[in-house]
């Protein structure tokens, strides 16, 4: 960083003027980095047990090369290797919580165009990306940093763009402005992946055995019906460079709320999953997206299938971009185990839950790992 910012920085550390230096970071880490930062600051500094570098972390990370995550061939749900594709979705759902897509019909170019406008609006100015701050977790449009600003103790080395995408017509005016194209883009790009969710909610629900691809047969509890009209959450992310990415992480482990995210990452590795209590690097695979489970649908699956525990490492070279798209219930909607995945010998797991009861569990504390999904399960 500059001289006078970083000098500012340190000596409000060294005095312990936290509420300077928590104002100073709460402008994103993107502006450290574009004022030159060399060193961590303590705000972002995990605790030895909590970083990736630690003896006991290491000891916890599986090498790439020993697992390959499920692919799943979205053309394939299309022809006569339906029921294949289908065991294959629900082993991916109950074994990892997380697949790849590809050949899933979303051109190479809406798919590049995306990733080269994220690129650009966090090479904006900071005054240009500061217009859209806010602290309303309602608004339409948010730019922030960290995973839960207001709360962290240890802040991520992340900023992000989040854009409310339903319905569009009715937000797309609060969007960016700037790089020009950026609402146009972006509206394509978040339809897109809408029509490839409901594609997959479908399969999905079909895989649980409560509906019939056929249409005749649905026992969903009007779940496939109020998910056409769901929410829809696109959150553009920026991890820039990090001096020391062994001190920090680009966010922390923790699974998503909604029913399922779509990802797209660039060519830089980042995003870990936790697989059999390892973690393990997801490779970007060109033109695919990562499918994650969220905890709307292990909820909705009475536990069938799970959310998948994930985090993303920073690296010292490379400033790394992705795009999730988390798609679930209208917000105003609760979900619960589906009628039909309940009986005698498998019984209710989960109790009812929606958007403000987690809205309001993650305004009282820190959220980590699981813990939302934990405080809503039965004890049996």
């Amino acid at each position: 960083m500059s001289p006078s910012l970083s000098s500012m920085v340190a000596d409000h550390e060294t005095k312990g003027d936290h509420a300077l230096v928590h104002k100073q970071y709460q402008k994103g880490v993107k502006l450290l980095c574009d004022n030159g930062i060399t060193k961590v600051p303590n705000k972002y500094i995990l605790p030895l047990s909590e970083r990736p570098s630690s003896t006991k972390q290491d000891q916890n990370v599986l090498s790439d090369r020993n697992l390959k995550l499920p692919i799943i061939d979205l053309a394939q749900l299309q022809s006569s290797n339906r029921s294949d594709v289908l065991k294959s979705l629900a082993n991916a759902c109950q074994e990892y919580g997380i697949f790849q897509v590809v050949n899933h019909g979303i051109s190479t170019h809406v798919i590049k165009d995306m990733i080269d406008v994220s690129t650009r609006f966090f090479e904006l100015s900071f005054e240009e990306r500061s217009k859209y701050m806010s602290s309303d977790m309602s608004a339409p449009v948010r730019y922030g940093t960290s995973f839960n600003q207001n709360k962290d103790q240890v802040f991520c080395w992340r900023d992000f763009l989040k854009l409310s995408c339903n319905p569009i017509p009715d937000v797309i005016s609060h969007w960016p402005s700037s790089p020009i194209e950026f609402s146009e883009l972006a509206a394509t790009y978040a339809k897109e992946t809408k029509s490839i969710f409901l594609m997959l909610t479908k399969a999905i629900l079909e895989s649980l055995g409560i509906y019939d691809n056929d249409k005749t047969t649905v026992e969903d509890d009007g779940v496939s019906k109020l998910l056409e009209d769901g929410s829809q959450l696109m959150v553009v992310n920026c991890y820039p460079p990090c001096p020391e990415p062994d001190l920090t992480l680009g966010m922390p482990p923790h699974s998503d709320y909604g029913f399922l995210t779509l990802l797209l990452q660039d060519e830089v590795k980042g995003l870990q999953i936790q697989y059999k209590d390892k973690w393990v690097t997801v490779d970007p695979i060109a033109n695919s997206f990562v499918v994650n489970v969220g905890d709307n649908l292990e909820i909705f699956s009475n536990g069938k299938y799970k959310s998948v525990l994930h985090r993303v490492l920073v690296n010292s070279i490379k400033p790394r971009i992705s795009v999730a798209s988390l798609h679930s219930l209208p917000l105003n909607c609760p979900v619960s185990p589906c009628s039909k995945l309940v009986n005698e010998e498998n019984p209710r797991r989960y109790k009812k839950t929606d958007f403000a009861t987690f809205l309001e569990y993650i305004s009282s504390c820190e959220p980590k790992r699981k813990n939302f999904l934990e405080s809503r399960k039965i004890l049996i």
